[in-house]
């Protein structure tokens, strides 16, 4: 019993600490949250979550605040996700779905979870090694001009010019676009290159006869669109501004975090690998990879078309943040970004 009410009153001054801003008292965890118990009671059980390292006393006011030990024991054991709302569901839902190509699903979806949590959005591009080819499009600019349009499943595209050295008739190019379709329509990145190269030198051929110089010079482009991973780093960042609201622990939470937002990389690292199946993490304080940023917290998931994981999104912020709203917020995101990829 005694181990039960110590975990409401660390649950109390969690959501205290992070409603307020402000180191929370005795007097005022009793005002406010019914525990049932006397002041004198509510001390003597803080003084004992201070012992074990769950809060601690930032200066000599009477208050308390949460160690990165007591979020934790906080998201693990105390708190539930937060259901969203129909309206909310709603809003999501209709949001995303006005978006009309894959950097407007991206940037919607950075917008939305940021304004949802009041923290700084992260969301990943998905990744190209991890796709599958949908579509490839040869379009005749010139008589030797050709646009070349890489479709994956994520929604991403890639286009590539290719001059060739004599014209191409349009019977050509629909056939070449077709014996292309046929050989890689569905099949994932790494396979989609061997394909690639069986067209342009097919196997029936004696060895060393010489490649059809207009297949080969497509699929090496389409193979070099495949291989281009420079995208794989590209992450959508917003609400940097919400950061304005933790000016109080501006050199030792926000300054770290505003630089680490210029390093893609950093942040990627920082968001860790995408999960699948709907698993949220919570990574508090000093558990990232991190020392400067000691003092952030990152609320993250993993999403893309059916079960897969292809990239990852969340938000980041400093420790002080609404957990149980930050996890619903990204866990809904994501499920609607990943219906909207499965869909398209």
């Amino acid at each position: 019993m005694q181990n039960e009410r110590r975990l409401s009153v660390l649950r109390a001054i969690v959501e205290d600490y992070v409603k307020t801003e402000e180191p929370v008292g005795s007097k005022a965890l009793v005002e406010r949250h019914g525990l049932g118990v006397s002041p004198a009671t509510v001390r003597n059980d803080m003084a004992a979550l201070e012992e074990e390292g769950y809060i601690t006393a930032p200066h000599t006011s009477a208050g308390r605040v949460p160690t990165d030990k007591g979020y934790r024991l906080f998201v693990d054991r105390l708190t539930t996700v937060k259901p969203m709302t129909a309206a909310e569901k709603r809003a999501i839902a209709g949001f995303l779905e006005g978006a009309v190509d894959l950097d407007d699903v991206v940037s919607r979806s950075t917008r939305l979870l940021s304004q949802l949590t009041r923290q700084v959005a992260v969301v990943q591009y998905p990744t190209l090694s991890r796709s599958t080819v949908r579509h490839v499009e040869l379009v005749a600019l010139a008589p030797t001009r050709l646009l070349i349009v890489l479709i994956l499943s994520t929604g991403r595209v890639e286009q590539r010019l290719l001059e060739v050295t004599e014209e191409v008739s349009e019977e050509t190019l629909a056939s070449l676009r077709t014996q292309i379709n046929s050989a890689v329509a569905g099949v994932v990145i790494a396979e989609a290159g061997e394909a690639l190269q069986a067209i342009a030198q097919p196997a029936d051929q004696p060895a060393g006869a010489p490649r059809d110089p207009l297949a080969a010079a497509v699929a090496e482009t389409l193979i070099e669109a495949m291989n281009d991973h420079r995208s794989d780093e590209r992450i959508s960042i917003g609400g940097t501004s919400n950061l304005a609201r933790f000016g109080d622990s501006f050199d030792t939470a926000v300054r770290p975090l505003l630089e680490a937002l210029e390093e893609h990389v950093v942040l990627l690292k920082l968001m860790g690998e995408a999960t699948a199946g709907g698993l949220v993490t919570v990574r508090i304080g000093a558990e990232g990879p991190y020392e400067e940023l000691s003092r952030t917290s990152v609320v993250a998931t993993g999403y893309g078309p059916g079960d897969e994981a292809l990239a990852t999104l969340g938000v980041v912020g400093p420790t002080r943040m609404d957990y149980p709203g930050s996890m619903a917020a990204v866990r809904a995101v994501a499920r609607y970004l990943s219906r909207i990829l499965d869909e398209a």
